[in-house]
């Protein structure tokens, strides 16, 4: 549901305001998500006994330097009590401002470190094939083998090793 109600906000901020201003506003907005993770925080913006105007205070005192539209845009989610959509709507619109500028990030999974020349290489593999700026960063899991996703572009390749071994076996008891 929130996705929906983040998707309302970002296309009337994509219609206010020109790309250079929104990609402002979205850095100003992503410096306010690391908030959310308190539960001090989210108590204060759920709270009935905080107004509305210091709630927005508190938002507009996080924010260096917030312009009159970023000002503007936070009271109107206060207004309508959706501070709590910040973190929805910085997700949503660094996807938009993604698809209009044709780049994306992904994550490159692996059980072990990959080299940034490695990854450079893959990135730029990946970027003339789809066509499009491809940024990647590697997280190491448990995952037996090499995982590439591209959530934003419905992407997802992988090298196994245990389906390796499983269509190994397969080819060697069809041969037999």
């Amino acid at each position: 549901m929130s996705d929906v109600i983040a998707k309302k906000y970002i296309n009337a901020l994509m219609k206010s305001m020109d790309t250079k201003v929104v990609e402002t506003t979205l850095a100003s907005l992503k410096t306010l998500v690391p908030a959310f993770g308190s539960e001090k925080f989210n108590n204060i913006l759920n709270s009935s006994d905080v107004s509305n105007a210091d709630k927005e205070g508190l938002i507009l005192s996080m924010i260096e330097n917030p312009d009159a539209k970023l000002t503007n845009f936070i009271k109107l989610l206060s207004s309508n009590g959706r501070l709590t959509e910040i973190p929805s709507i910085v997700k949503e619109l660094s996807k938009q401002i993604a698809l209009k500028n044709n780049q994306y990030e992904g994550l490159l999974i692996s059980n072990f470190k990959v080299k940034a020349n490695e990854i450079k290489d893959i990135e730029t593999s990946l970027s003339k094939k789809l066509n499009a700026d491809i940024k990647l960063t590697n997280q190491v899991t448990d995952y037996p083998g090499i995982k590439v996703e591209v959530e934003s572009l419905g992407i997802e390749v992988s090298f196994s090793q245990d389906r390796l071994k499983a269509q190994m076996a397969e080819h060697i008891l069809n041969s037999l």
